[in-house]
């Protein structure tokens, strides 16, 4: 049978992945859908019909993002004989991930987002809905310190939480200008002074 006139089929994930790339590196409004669809090796009839509108494409980007390459951060985080060994790790593991050669600097949520003109409300706060999700692993691993008395209960632990994330998004931006990775080594080491003192041992 003749395979003449049969729309060129794609990989899915292979074309989120170069959409997440381009949205990633340019932001989302600094896009569009021409070069996507280019970006993506398909057509744009083909990209509204497969993923929808630009906005859907990048919310599913997004999605791709905190499935693969967003991934590893919430991974960090449960590692580490202690909480502080993990949230250790997980500034060393960002400030490289940050600084690669082979993909766009910082993290996708923090600079494909940062603001966009009002007819893109609704986006920008399904986004702000995201973007804290990475906190309730952070805050059970938390939690799990305050049973092992690594930390005293008294701690405010969404606070801490939030202030890591906070740390982790001026990171972001610094990689975004150009810092180098031993400067946001040295950012993760100066919010790690932060980190409360064990309880005292009771006589």
């Amino acid at each position: 049978m003749s395979q003449r006139g049969r729309p060129k089929t794609f990989d899915r994930e292979t074309a989120l992945e170069a959409a997440m790339l381009l949205f990633w590196d340019r932001g989302f409004e600094q896009t569009s859908v021409d070069e996507l669809a280019a970006a993506m090796g398909i057509r744009t009839s083909s990209l509204y019909s497969s993923f929808g509108d630009k906005e859907a494409l990048f919310l599913a980007a997004v999605d791709h993002y905190r499935a693969g390459k967003g991934s590893i951060y919430d991974i960090a985080v449960n590692e580490g004989k202690t909480a502080k060994a993990a949230f250790t790790k997980l500034f060393r593991l960002a400030a490289i991930e940050m600084t690669r050669g082979d993909q766009p600097r910082g993290c996708m949520l923090a600079v494909a987002l940062p603001t966009c003109s009002p007819k893109y409300d609704k986006l920008q706060k399904e986004l702000h809905l995201l973007r804290p999700l990475s906190e309730t692993t952070w805050v059970a691993r938390l939690q799990a310190a305050v049973r092992y008395k690594e930390i005293p209960e008294s701690t405010d632990l969404h606070l801490l939480a939030t202030f890591m994330r906070t740390a982790l998004l001026g990171m972001s931006l610094q990689a975004r200008a150009g810092a180098s990775r031993e400067t946001l080594m040295k950012i993760g080491k100066v919010a790690l002074q932060t980190w409360p003192s064990p309880p005292a041992v009771k006589p």
